[in-house]
C-alpha cells in the first residue's frame, strides 16, 4: 500500500490569482522555508536563496523573460547554450519553466566575485565534457550527457582519499556541479511549472514538498 503524503497548507488563493506570478509564488516557497520546510533540492545555504528574498522587483521583471526576441543580460550567448543544456538535464522541463532566462537575470544583479563562481562552475564542466567527448555538453547526445552527469554527481570519496588527484577533481567536478544544480532547482521550482509539480493547484501551497519526480533527472 503506497504512503500518503500528508502536507500543511500555508496560504490559500483565491479564483482570481490561481495564476501566481514568480513572486507570489517565491513568496509561498519561502513561507514554507520560515515554516520549517526544505526547499526542493536546494540547500538553504545556496545564494539563489538570498537573491530570491530580496529581490522583488527582479520578480516581477522575470514575468517578461518569455518574450520572443529574448537576449541574455549575463551571460553570452554560449554560456546560456550550454545553461540550458544543463538545466534540462539536471531537471527535466526546465526549457519549458525558462530557468537559464531567470538564473541570468539573478546573475544580472549578482555580486562580481559570485557571478565569476557561476560562471566558473559552468566552464569547468563544459570543458570536463569537452575533454571527454571531444564535444562541448551541449553536443552530447542523451546517453553521453546521463553519463556524464551521473559520473560528476557522484559524491566524493572519504575525506582521507582526497589526497589523491583523482579525488581531488572528483571533489571539484561534484562541487561545481552541486552549485549549478543549487540554481537550476531553486529557479525550476519557483516556477509555475515547478510549484505546480509539488502540488500547488492554484488554491494552496504547503509548508511540506514531495520528493522528485523525475526519474532519470541529476537531482
Amino acid at each position: 500500500m503506497a504512503e500518503t503524503n500528508h502536507f500543511s497548507v500555508i496560504g490559500g488563493a483565491t479564483a482570481e490569482n490561481a495564476r501566481l506570478t514568480r513572486r507570489k509564488m517565491v513568496q509561498r516557497l519561502l513561507a514554507g522555508a520560515s515554516a520549517g520546510a526544505a526547499w526542493p533540492l536546494a540547500a538553504s545555504s545556496h545564494p539563489i536563496y538570498e537573491l530570491l528574498r530580496n529581490n522583488d522587483g527582479i520578480l516581477d521583471e522575470a514575468e517578461q523573460r518569455g518574450a520572443a526576441n529574448w537576449k541574455p543580460i549575463f551571460l553570452s550567448s554560449q554560456q546560456n547554450g550550454a545553461l540550458t543544456a544543463f538545466a534540462e538535464s539536471i531537471v527535466p522541463g526546465s526549457t519549458q519553466a525558462r530557468v537559464s532566462r531567470f538564473i541570468d537575470l539573478l546573475l544580472s544583479v549578482y555580486k562580481p566575485e559570485n557571478q565569476h563562481k557561476f560562471v566558473e562552475s559552468l566552464k569547468t564542466l563544459n570543458a570536463e565534457a569537452q575533454k571527454r567527448f571531444s564535444k562541448p555538453f551541449a553536443a552530447l547526445d542523451e546517453e553521453q550527457k546521463n553519463a556524464f552527469l551521473t559520473n560528476v554527481s557522484a559524491k566524493p570519496g572519504k575525506l582521507e582519499d582526497l589526497g589523491t588527484g583523482e579525488a581531488r577533481k572528483q571533489s571539484t567536478l561534484y562541487g561545481h556541479f552541486e552549485y549549478l544544480k543549487g540554481w537550476i532547482s531553486g529557479a525550476y521550482y519557483s516556477s509555475e511549472m515547478g510549484m505546480r509539480e509539488l502540488g500547488w493547484t492554484g488554491d494552496y501551497a504547503f509548508a511540506a514538498f514531495p520528493g522528485c519526480e523525475h526519474p532519470e533527472g541529476h537531482h
